[in-house]
């Protein structure tokens, strides 16, 4: 299982989900959408977004348990997407 985090530096929200990720035991591969043009084009105004084996799983305000939701629902990364776009708590 891949868990990319994809982020921009001063995105307080990318902050919020990498913490999030983090209190979960993980430790995804951040990629700076401003450093590269596809992921740009298509995340620009999404991030953060998290991506499980290349499939968006979440994006946008998230917390602990909303990400922990999203990468261990069952076919996450397989089916569509899901966008987690308010806190749930």
């Amino acid at each position: 299982m891949e868990i990319v985090l994809v982020t921009r530096q001063g995105c307080h929200l990318c902050d919020q989900a990498l913490a999030a990720l983090r209190s979960l035991g993980v430790e995804p591969e951040l990629r700076d959408v401003d450093a590269d043009a596809q992921l740009h084009d298509v995340y620009d105004w999404r991030v953060p977004v998290v991506l499980l084996d290349g499939r968006v799983v979440a994006e946008g305000r998230m917390d602990g348990r909303s990400v922990a939701a999203a990468i261990q629902r069952p076919g996450a990364g397989r089916e569509g997407t899901l966008s987690l776009g308010a806190d749930s708590t």
